[in-house]
């Protein structure tokens, strides 16, 4: 059965509502809603302006989980008190109430017994405190996932930092200072982020939604202190209720773009095999690469 992935081209803070309701849910509870905050420096990543209607919408608080990488990289996030100064910076205080799910431990611990790489994965204890959960995603490249969009909120985006290590190491270290020197090939890693977004689709199963941004694309993450300039013009945003079809449409409209910058965002998510991640998560079958693209 193909997945319904709802899409308008005019990227706006209203049309993202819009989209979320076309979703016919109402997640209940208290809303968890992930977003990627953008790294210090960085010029590409969708302010909380842009996100604000949505989030009041649904009366969300901001999750977030600090980072596995060290000070070498320019990043502030890998500390809780550099990483909500920062929030405070970029504006994310001044509107919402903010969560750094991890920001005391101890991590909680899913287990994953069909993973096909990882067993298990550590998330921010605070994510127990949540009844279901928006993912927000701005859709852009990545240096080590070749792309980034609702699979990468799911697993990178929620675990925490000793959960990032983790993943990155395809089990081998939760110890951040280790996993880079054990960092999976380009075959283990996408796998176990696929692994690492089952656990928490599973947890918020049948409450959780998904809208990716296709919107300053560029072929380096929201992580990256520095980063390239987009490459591609603005595509649009889509929503739906499956993350793998989702993602999988979005590289669809990349793919089928006469703009000529897709060569170089397309190079950036082939050659670390990102497609790879996609495949993986339908193969475990929490979604499906099916899918139905209804324009709005």
């Amino acid at each position: 059965m193909k997945a319904k992935v709802f899409f308008t081209r005019e990227i706006t803070p209203e049309k993202v509502v819009q989209l979320y309701h076309a979703l016919g849910i109402s997640l209940p509870g208290k809303v968890a809603v992930k977003v990627h905050s953008g790294e210090k420096g960085n010029q590409n990543y969708l302010h909380p302006e842009f996100w604000r209607p949505m989030v009041e919408e649904v009366k969300g608080t901001i999750v977030e989980c600090n980072t596995a990488y060290g000070d070498a990289s320019g990043g502030v996030r890998d500390h809780t008190d550099s990483h909500m100064k920062l929030m405070e910076e970029h504006n994310w205080t001044k509107y919402f109430d903010v969560d750094l799910m991890d920001a005391e431990g101890p991590d909680v611990v899913w287990p994953i017994p069909q993973g096909l790489i990882l067993k298990e994965n550590h998330v921010g204890k605070n994510i127990m405190n949540y009844d279901s959960m928006l993912v927000l995603a701005h859709f852009k490249g990545h240096p080590m996932g070749g792309y980034g969009g609702a699979l990468k909120q799911l697993s990178i985006g929620c675990a925490s930092r000793g959960g990032k290590a983790l993943i990155h190491s395809a089990g081998k270290t939760d110890d951040r200072f280790e996993t880079w020197k054990q960092h999976a090939d380009s075959t283990a890693f996408p796998e176990a982020m696929a692994d690492a977004a089952m656990s928490v689709v599973e947890h918020f199963k049948d409450k959780i939604a998904f809208i990716n941004v296709m919107k300053n694309l560029s072929v380096d993450c929201d992580c990256c202190a520095v980063a390239e300039d987009p490459c591609m013009k603005d595509i649009g945003i889509l929503a739906s209720l499956d993350p793998v079809a989702i993602d999988q449409a979005c590289i669809d409209l990349v793919m089928q773009s006469d703009d000529p910058g897709k060569e170089h965002f397309m190079e950036r998510v082939n050659s670390r095999n990102g497609i790879h991640t996609i495949e993986a998560a339908a193969e475990l079958g929490y979604g499906t690469r099916e899918y139905e693209l209804i324009e709005l």
